[in-house]
């Protein structure tokens, strides 16, 4: 049986390519994206915390630990990945999976997913498979191994940006997700994809 994980929600993008502002925010069907978000994640993972920068209060309804990034500049997902590893190491726990807050129908069974093709070092990406083969990873949806958060810590010191350079050069597996029909980790980057976001909703609920 595999282990229940803390997990945390990548959300501290500045989505420029939807205005600005808090994107997770956006209502979709209804409710906020980071809503959908949450409900998918709680019966996967235990605790949840958010990471996200500024002024922590906006998220305060949500009743999650909020993760600034540790480093200054917003060097990107990785910064995120790494405060959920200093965050879940101070829970004791080993590992932690991450998921994006603009990603709202990711799989029901991820975290389990994840455990199952993690590496020996302890780290996963989630991929999806379309009609050719072809894999295409998705770098927010991980499984990230606190041993491993130094190491993260000094790259992006280093200037390391591209989060599959990292994970490369640590071996990560690789759980694969089937895209063929819909596509699970659809993400919502502009006001048109949030637009598809609505018709996907009445599809995956």
């Amino acid at each position: 049986m595999t282990e229940r994980l803390p997990a945390v929600i990548l959300a501290g993008g500045r989505a420029t390519r939807m205005g600005g502002g808090d994107k997770p925010l956006l209502s979709l069907g209804g409710q906020s994206i980071l809503s959908h978000v949450i409900a998918r994640l709680a019966p996967q993972c235990a605790p949840i915390a958010l990471n996200a920068n500024g002024d922590a209060t906006r998220f305060a309804h949500l009743g999650l630990p909020v993760l600034a990034d540790t480093l200054p500049d917003h060097p990107g997902p990785l910064a995120g990945v790494l405060a959920g590893l200093d965050w879940a190491a101070a829970q004791g726990a080993a590992q932690v999976v991450t998921v994006a807050g603009d990603t709202p129908f990711f799989p029901p069974d991820l975290a389990v997913r994840l455990q199952a093709a993690q590496s020996r070092a302890g780290l996963a990406l989630a991929a999806t498979e379309d009609a050719t083969g072809t894999l295409r990873r998705h770098p927010t949806f991980g499984l990230w191994p606190v041993a491993l958060r130094d190491d993260l810590r000094a790259a992006l010191k280093g200037g390391l940006r591209k989060v599959v350079l990292w994970t490369d050069a640590h071996g990560a597996g690789t759980a694969a997700f089937d895209a063929r029909e819909v596509d699970p980790f659809f993400n919502i980057n502009r006001p048109e994809d949030l637009a598809a976001a609505e018709r996907l909703l009445e599809i995956v609920g």
